[in-house]
């Protein structure tokens, strides 16, 4: 089977669908709540599958439009990646270097601007640096920045071939 631009599309469409169906498994079944920072992966995981779709159902032949599509998705899943990276880093910090818990994600998009919200995110709290669940001795958040990876870099081949 050739990996057209429809078939990685697709693949991409259902990698996504497989990372959220697993997050959602985690937080319903194993009860693991999400913190903001997972919330934040999700949404970028989000993005590159419905952009993915699009271009899986689209399936355009002018190359430009394929490269938007690609570029959508390549942007979308670099998000999840920064997010996952930064979530890892928090998770190495000192426990004394760990920021403070906050209040929850829900309190913040209440009471301050989007943009605030963004930024008090990124700086992490210390429900994010907790380390819930682990696989083979590794955390969530460095299992979904190899996940994330690996999708980056199907993104970027298909932002760039020919």
């Amino acid at each position: 089977m050739r990996l057209t631009y429809r078939v990685v599309s697709l693949i991409l469409f259902l990698a996504s669908v497989a990372g959220m169906a697993f997050a959602l498994y985690l937080q319903h079944y194993q009860m693991l709540e999400p913190c903001p920072l997972c919330i934040f992966q999700r949404v970028g995981l989000m993005g590159m599958g419905l952009v993915s779709l699009i271009a899986f159902i689209h399936n355009p032949a002018k190359r430009w439009v394929r490269r938007s599509y690609a570029l959508l998705s390549t942007l979308s899943i670099s998000w999840s990646f920064a997010v996952a990276a930064r979530h890892v880093w928090l998770q190495h910090l000192p426990p004394e270097d760990v920021p403070a818990c906050g209040p929850g994600l829900d309190y913040w998009l209440d009471t301050f601007p989007l943009r605030d919200v963004v930024q008090k995110v990124l700086h992490g709290s210390g429900e994010c640096a907790a380390i819930d669940w682990t696989f083979l001795g590794q955390s969530l958040p460095t299992w979904a920045l190899v996940f994330f990876s690996a999708l980056l870099l199907l993104n970027l081949w298909q932002l760039v071939r020919r």
